[in-house]
C-alpha cells in the first residue's frame, strides 16, 4: 500500500483533466493524474473547438500546443443541404474569418492526439500522470479520501481536492451521488474517422439534412476526415451490426454534397458507436472536496459541437479559483457554479432549437429549415451563434421561447 498526499487528485485524464493539470503543476502546485487509459483510444469525442474555445484555449496559453500538435484551422462553414444547390450553398457558406477581431477560427484536431499530447504536457509542468488506474473509491469531505488499483497495488491519496474530470460517464460523480437532471431522448448521433480524402477542403467544415439523416464532415490531417451522423430511433437499424460502417459511409452517397463521391472512396479508420444525445446538467457541480468538470459536470447535446469549449472554460475558471485563494472551500467555487448553471442553459435552449431545425425530417420539416435559415440570415437574434461566438454574448432574450417561436414559425 502507498500512501500519497497531492494538493489535488484530478481523476479522469483526458483534455479537461490534462488541461487542468497542465495549468495547476506550471503554478506549483502539487497534482497527481488518475487515467483508466494506457492509449487513449478514438471515440466519439469532440473534436471541433468553437472560437469562443480557442479563445480560452490562449487564456490557458495552450493554444500554440494545440497548432504545433496539428490542429488545422477552418475558414468556412457550407450549409450542404437539401435545400439548397451546392452553389448556392457555398454562396449562403459562413465565413468564420470575419468574426468580431477577437474571435479566432474554429479548430479542428483528433480527440487521442489532444488527450496524449495534454498528458504529455502535464508531466511535463511536473504533474505526476499515473495510466491504467482501475477501482477508484472516493470519499468527499473537507479531507477527501482516493483510492485506486495500479499493476495490483493499492493506492491511497489525501489530497485537498478531487477533481472529476472522468467524462459522462463519470465515476465520481456517480460515487459522490451528485443529482443529474437531461432532457428526453430524441436522436442518436454517431461518428467515425475516414482516411483517403484528400479531395476534402482542408480549410472547410460542411452541416446539413438530405431525407432523414442530418450529418457532419470536419476535416482532419492530410487526407482525413470525421463524419457525424445525426438520424432518428427509428432508424437505429441502418447503422446497426457488423457493417455499420460501412452502412454509414454510403449514407455519406447525399445528392447536396459535392464531395460525396470522394467520401465514398474513403477508408473507415475507427468504430463508429452512435448514442442518444440528448443534454445532461447538474445544476451545482460541487461538494465540500470535490468539483467536477467538463461532461463529468453535465454535457451540452454534441449535435452543437461544444463539448471541449465547455471543458476548457471549466478549467480557466476553476483553476483561477484555485489559484487565487488558499482556502478552496466550496463557497470558494460560487462563481464558477452560478456560470456555468447559465452557460449550459443557454447552450441546453439552443441545442433544442438546433435539433428542431436540423433533425425533424419530411416536407413541413425541409420547408421550416429553409425559412429559418432565411430568417436567420435577417436576423441576428439567434441562439445558433452561441455554438460560435460564447452563449454569454447574446443577449437573455436570445434564448427565450418567443424569440424561437419566431425564428420557426410559418
Amino acid at each position: 500500500m502507498t500512501n500519497l498526499a497531492p494538493d489535488i487528485v484530478i481523476v479522469g485524464g483526458g483534455i479537461a483533466g490534462g488541461t487542468m493539470a497542465t495549468v495547476l503543476a506550471k503554478r506549483g502546485l502539487q497534482v497527481c493524474v488518475l487515467e483508466r487509459e494506457t492509449i487513449y483510444p478514438d471515440r466519439v469525442r469532440g473534436e471541433w473547438i468553437a472560437p469562443w474555445g480557442v479563445v480560452e484555449f490562449k487564456r490557458l496559453e495552450l493554444l500554440e500546443l494545440l497548432h504545433d500538435t496539428g490542429a488545422i484551422p477552418v475558414k468556412r462553414n457550407v450549409p450542404y443541404d437539401e435545400n439548397w444547390t451546392p452553389d448556392v450553398a457555398e454562396k449562403r457558406a459562413l465565413d468564420f474569418s470575419a468574426l468580431p477581431p477577437d474571435l479566432p477560427l474554429p479548430l479542428c484536431i483528433g480527440h487521442p492526439t489532444m488527450c496524449r499530447a495534454f498528458a504529455a504536457s502535464a508531466k511535463a509542468a511536473g504533474a505526476q500522470v499515473l495510466t491504467g488506474i482501475s477501482d477508484v473509491k472516493v470519499t468527499a469531505g473537507a479531507r477527501p479520501a482516493v483510492s485506486c488499483s495500479l499493476n495490483g497495488e493499492r493506492l491511497q491519496l489525501r489530497p485537498r481536492l478531487v477533481i472529476g474530470a472522468d467524462g459522462r460517464n463519470s465515476v465520481l460523480k456517480k460515487q459522490l451521488g451528485f443529482s443529474v437532471q437531461a432532457d428526453e431522448p430524441h436522436n442518436l448521433l454517431g461518428g467515425m474517422l475516414v482516411a483517403n480524402v484528400p479531395e476534402w477542403p482542408r480549410d472547410v467544415q460542411a452541416i446539413g439534412t438530405e431525407d432523414r439523416f442530418h450529418y457532419f464532415v470536419f476535416p482532419q490531417g492530410t487526407d482525413l476526415v470525421r463524419l457525424y451522423a445525426c438520424f432518428d430511433f427509428e432508424d437505429r437499424q441502418r447503422f446497426a451490426g457488423p457493417e455499420r460502417e460501412a452502412r454509414l459511409l454510403q449514407a455519406f452517397r447525399l445528392k447536396c454534397l459535392p464531395y460525396a463521391e470522394a467520401i465514398l472512396k474513403g477508408t473507415p479508420v475507427s468504430p463508429f458507436h452512435a448514442y442518444s444525445n440528448e443534454d445532461h446538467w447538474i445544476d451545482d457541480p460541487t461538494m465540500p472536496g470535490a468539483v467536477l468538470i467538463g461532461d463529468a459536470a453535465g454535457h451540452n447535446d454534441p449535435i452543437m459541437g461544444q463539448g471541449l469549449s465547455i471543458a476548457i472554460r471549466d478549467v480557466r475558471i476553476v483553476s483561477d479559483i484555485l489559484l487565487s485563494t488558499k482556502d478552496w472551500d466550496r463557497i470558494d467555487f460560487a462563481p464558477y457554479v452560478d456560470e456555468r448553471r447559465e452557460r449550459m442553459r443557454r447552450l441546453r435552449i439552443a441545442a433544442g432549437f438546433a435539433t428542431r431545425i436540423r433533425v425533424e425530417f419530411g416536407e413541413a420539416a425541409r420547408q421550416r429549415r429553409a425559412r429559418v435559415s432565411n430568417r436567420m440570415l435577417e436576423r441576428q437574434l439567434s441562439p445558433l451563434p452561441a455554438a460560435i461566438i460564447g452563449p454569454e454574448r447574446l443577449p437573455a432574450e436570445a434564448y427565450t421561447p418567443e424569440t424561437i417561436n419566431l425564428l420557426i414559425a410559418p
